[in-house]
């Protein structure tokens, strides 16, 4: 399947793609550069899939940027990656009217520091009305998203707004970082690596996976059309037959 074919709906994109953007520090150990070369190119990686989904009509694109456990890098790693994603939003702010893309933040945004967690509110608040939609996944764990989940609905329920019998996917869902999100169709890991990584544990439950060898900043508009081509060649029965 062509980008062509894309563009021109023969093979239409799954509604809503996630990645885990995989693979940065070997890239830049590859090529004897610091690890936050790497997260550097990873971000011009995202900002090139992001806008080439947007022309193929994606409508939610969900990225892992930062997990819970990334917090054991060193502070330099982290504090680089910090950095770029200050950076990335003060240019989403400033081109927002241009792009008009919709930005939402799954995760524990409050040990962030408070100018990136002003970035954030102010992304996803002024960009509220539009469409096409960016999910970040930032300061993010499936487990933690789901302990948090369930806290938040033992606390309805010792407040008398629902009983513990009430609970079904649907209502838990509503509790998630992801409520109102569609569950991503397709998920997308480049690196090599075959795990999921606490991506997304809840909202994956029937995504199709697919894993690819190239390392995410060398991750190209070819590779999504490669992957979402393979998408297109999987029998999604739902445990049906």
């Amino acid at each position: 399947m062509s980008e062509t074919d894309l563009k021109n709906n023969l093979l239409p994109p799954p509604r809503h793609i996630a990645i885990i953007m995989d693979g940065n520090g070997r890239w830049a150990k590859q090529r004897g550069l610091p690890r936050t070369a790497g997260h550097a190119a990873g971000g011009e990686a995202f900002r090139r899939i992001a806008n080439y989904c947007r022309t193929l009509g994606v409508k939610y694109l969900t990225v892992y940027a930062f997990s819970t456990e990334n917090w054991k890098r060193s502070e330099e790693e982290v504090a680089g990656i910090m950095r770029l994603l200050g950076r990335y939003l003060r240019e989403a702010l400033a081109d927002m009217e241009k792009n008009k893309v919709r930005f939402r933040f799954f995760g524990d945004l409050s040990k962030l520091s408070p100018e990136l967690q002003k970035l954030c509110m102010d992304a996803q608040n002024r960009s509220a009305d539009y469409d096409v939609q960016v999910n970040f996944c930032l300061n993010y764990g499936g487990r933690d998203e789901i302990v948090r989940a369930s806290r938040a609905f033992a606390a309805d329920v010792a407040a008398g707004k629902y009983r513990s019998e009430d609970l079904t996917e649907e209502l838990l869902s509503s509790y998630l970082y992801s409520a109102d999100v569609p569950d991503p169709e397709l998920i997308i890991r480049p690196s090599g690596e075959k795990r999921i990584s606490n991506f997304l544990l809840w909202q994956s439950a029937y995504s199709e996976f697919v894993f690819m060898n190239v390392l995410w900043p060398d991750f190209s508009p070819g590779d999504l059309d490669a992957a979402i081509a393979e998408y297109h060649q999987r029998n999604r029965r739902f445990g049906g037959t």
